[in-house]
């Protein structure tokens, strides 16, 4: 049961580290000015900012999802949810992204831990879609995991770890990265993250209308065994 919970946080994590936000810039930056460690606090700061959100959204949904969480409409909610996520980033790929050169992130010394930590903190607070983005992953979850503390801690301790080990991959890469971040990547990676989120809301979508389909699969696959 753990290690289950611990491979579904893993997609959940990739999905979050690739998603490409003004975090996603400043840490790069950060690492390339400033080096590793002043990187990875900065990213530290962005995970903390991330419990506070997980946990405004597990309490803020908790109540909901314990008394429906056998019910097939939740994951048809969930899904409505993920898919219209996934619409609205796509539709948005046709705003121009803008990097502001101009604003200097020196503003903080790399020895000064604290400081970019609360910088790492902050921009992560501002960003609101970072709590939707955590609701919908509850919502959506939640059922499969029944709502059990013990399990939907350590899906998210995984999930965090998953997404926080990536980051660190990004911060080594960071130089060559900044390299092959054109706008025509930018627009390509932007596009594949909406794809899959759509697919996702799709899935529980086809959960939540069909709910013993999943389990007549399962069998069928273990019949041929």
């Amino acid at each position: 049961m753990i290690i289950q919970d611990i491979l579904a946080a893993i997609p959940w994590g990739f999905l979050l580290a690739i998603s490409i936000g003004p975090g996603f810039f400043v840490l790069l930056e950060t690492s390339i000015t400033k080096g590793f460690k002043a990187a990875f606090t900065l990213d530290c700061g962005i995970i903390f900012s991330d419990i506070i959100f997980i946990l405004i959204a597990y309490f803020a949904s908790n109540q909901i999802l314990a008394q429906f969480k056998d019910n097939p409409n939740l994951y048809i909610i969930g899904g409505l949810i993920m898919s219209v996520y996934g619409v609205i980033s796509y539709t948005q790929l046709k705003k121009k992204f803008v990097i502001d050169e101009e604003k200097d992130i020196d503003d903080i010394p790399k020895n000064n831990y604290l400081g970019l930590f609360f910088k790492g903190f902050f921009l992560n607070v501002i960003n609101i879609g970072i709590l939707g983005f955590w609701m919908m992953v509850i919502i959506t979850q939640g059922p499969r995991l029944q709502m059990i503390p013990s399990r939907v801690f350590t899906f998210f301790t995984a999930t965090l770890f998953f997404y926080l080990a990536i980051d660190v991959v990004k911060i080594i890469l960071a130089k060559q990265l900044k390299h092959r971040l054109t706008p025509v990547n930018i627009y390509k990676i932007k596009r594949v993250i909406s794809f899959i989120l759509i697919i996702f809301g799709v899935f529980f979508l086809l959960q939540g209308i069909f709910p013993g389909f999943k389990e007549k699969v399962v069998d069928k696959i273990e019949e041929t065994r």
